[in-house]
């Protein structure tokens, strides 16, 4: 359904009806399934963490850029086109954005362009597996993810394991305190590290149920505190990576990222490839599973907060 105030802005019926209805409604980014997993694992994945969302009550909206229009909700064709297509489909940050558009063309959103579209479309809940961050080093490359900086100014709460692990998790965390972007671990105190539970670093505050997540975002905004809020959700015990068996993989992954000189917007891919190919492809399936997590409380908090919108 094409937008009559952003004529960039494609909106599904099925995304619109929700909206409209002040139903629950999630947004989904769509640089997971053409860059952070494999076919056809990318494209099995990003359906069944839509049905996951539907069975908890909530309405999907995968997120992405098909022929220079901004898509809020995909088809299962165009999911499966950017899940073939995989790094073909251009990684799309919000530098990428006016480009992309104006040449018509494929892009995959990043946490950041799914934050930006989100918010264009009236959509505030957004579950993804992890935040990008401050990169290890970041203190001589200033390699920082867009990511925060988007947080810091847009109004959308992203329910995600922590941030990846691959990154600096302290100076990500600080970064976010200078931004004055809320970090709410959800159930723990401590910050989640993608494939563990724990990192070693606390969140700013800790709430146990759907309804405290919606009342503190509720609070925020409707205050005119602008900015994200960061909703940690553990990685569930069972699918929980033993921390020594990923810190060596990830440690390993950097060297080799070191040595091959990769750099920018191709370092989080990399990594990740090179993490499952060092754990078996144990961190994949870990992966998967902490997606379908956030994927189910964000449906629950996006619930929540449609009752008081």
């Amino acid at each position: 359904m094409k937008n009559t105030v952003n004529p960039f802005l494609d909106i599904h019926p099925d995304v619109k009806a929700a909206i409209d209805g002040g139903l629950p409604v999630v947004a989904l980014e769509s640089t997971i399934i053409s860059h952070g997993m494999p076919y056809p694992d990318n494209v099995a994945t990003a359906l069944k963490v839509e049905q996951t969302v539907r069975d908890s009550g909530a309405t999907p909206a995968t997120i992405a850029i098909i022929d220079g229009r901004l898509k809020v909700g995909l088809t299962e064709a165009e999911i499966e086109h950017l899940g073939k297509t995989g790094l073909g489909i251009i990684k799309t940050s919000r530098r990428d954005l006016p480009v992309i558009m104006a040449k018509r063309m494929d892009g995959a959103t990043t946490v950041a362009t799914t934050m930006i579209i989100a918010a264009m479309a009236g959509i505030k809940v957004f579950a993804t597996g992890g935040i990008g961050g401050v990169h290890r080093g970041a203190e001589t490359t200033f390699d920082i993810s867009a990511d925060l900086q988007e947080l810091a100014k847009t109004d959308v709460a992203v329910v995600c394991a922590g941030c990846k692990s691959i990154l600096d998790i302290g100076l990500t965390l600080e970064y976010l305190e200078t931004q004055g972007v809320p970090v709410l671990g959800y159930g723990v105190k401590t910050m989640p590290a993608f494939y563990t539970r724990e990192s070693g670093f606390d969140t700013d505050h800790q709430l146990d149920h759907p309804q405290e997540i919606a009342d503190a975002m509720y609070a925020k905004w409707t205050s005119g505190l602008k900015g994200g809020m960061v909703i940690a959700n553990p990685i569930p015990h069972e699918f929980s990576m033993p921390k020594e068996d990923i810190d060596n993989a990830i440690e390993q992954a950097l060297k080799e990222l070191d040595e091959q000189g990769v750099k920018g917007k191709e370092s989080t891919p990399f990594l990740l490839s090179r993490v499952k190919e060092l754990t078996g492809g144990e961190s994949l399936k870990s992966n998967i599973e902490l997606v379908l997590n956030n994927a189910r409380l964000a449906s629950k908090v996006a619930a929540e907060f449609s009752k008081k919108a």
